[in-house]
């Protein structure tokens, strides 16, 4: 496997779990970085930590690791294996996707834990 990069994003997120019907609030739109998914079940949204959201539940204090990219799709492997590679270490993680690339949340307090278990299995980790 090619050396991979990581980037680990300086701020806080937060991940909010909505009813599938709720609207979402424009300010969400608004921010640097954001994500949604939504299933018939759910309305997931991540967020910088510091937008407040009125939400069902919500988790605080997730740091990102992103896979630096673009990754083409016919690359195969690459969650899985960081994913494994962070099981391991008893690290959990929430993993988003793009187009371009992939994104690993992890629990602050983990993050470190997370990038040493990732630069013992060849990853390089830079700082945003």
């Amino acid at each position: 496997m090619v050396r991979m990069t990581l980037a680990v994003h300086p701020q806080l997120y937060s991940i909010h779990s909505f009813n599938p019907d709720s609207p979402i609030d424009a300010s969400v739109l608004d921010q640097p970085m954001f994500f949604i998914g939504k299933t018939k079940d759910e309305l997931s949204v991540v967020v910088p930590a510091s937008l407040t959201l009125d939400s069902l539940e919500q988790e605080n204090d997730w740091r990102c690791l992103e896979v630096v990219g673009p990754l083409g799709f016919s690359m195969t492997g690459i969650l899985a294996s960081i994913s494994g590679i962070l099981a391991k270490a008893k690290v959990s993680i929430f993993a988003l996707s793009t187009f371009d690339t992939d994104y690993i949340l992890v629990k602050k307090e983990r993050l470190d834990s997370a990038i040493l278990a990732l630069k013992k299995n060849n990853y390089h980790i830079i700082h945003y």
